[in-house]
């Protein structure tokens, strides 16, 4: 017998009890997997990369439309009681 044929029937001791680290090796229902594939699914990073760079892209597009509202606030033109005309923000009775 040689010593490719003596190995193929028996497991490496050090394979023994391995198991995958995390929650890919727990036994778990198919529901559950279904409810939360993110915990499963490998990660993929050009994935991850355009998502980074889509919800930044959002999120500098709302902080510019609340900048250029504030800016465009109405304005009426005022004038004082000495005849001059000056630029005013509409405000309410209540600020």
């Amino acid at each position: 017998m040689s010593d490719k044929d003596a190995g193929k029937g028996q497991k490496n001791p050090g394979e023994k009890g391995y198991r995958v680290p995390g929650l890919r090796g727990a036994k778990t229902t198919t529901l559950f997997r279904a409810v939360n594939p993110e915990l499963f699914i490998k990660p993929n990073k050009p994935v991850m990369v355009f998502g980074l760079v889509t919800i930044t892209l959002c999120v500098g597009y709302l902080g510019y439309l609340h900048a250029t509202k504030e800016n465009d606030q109405q304005l009426y033109e005022a004038i004082d009681s000495e005849g001059e005309r000056y630029m005013r923000r509409k405000t309410s009775k209540w600020d």
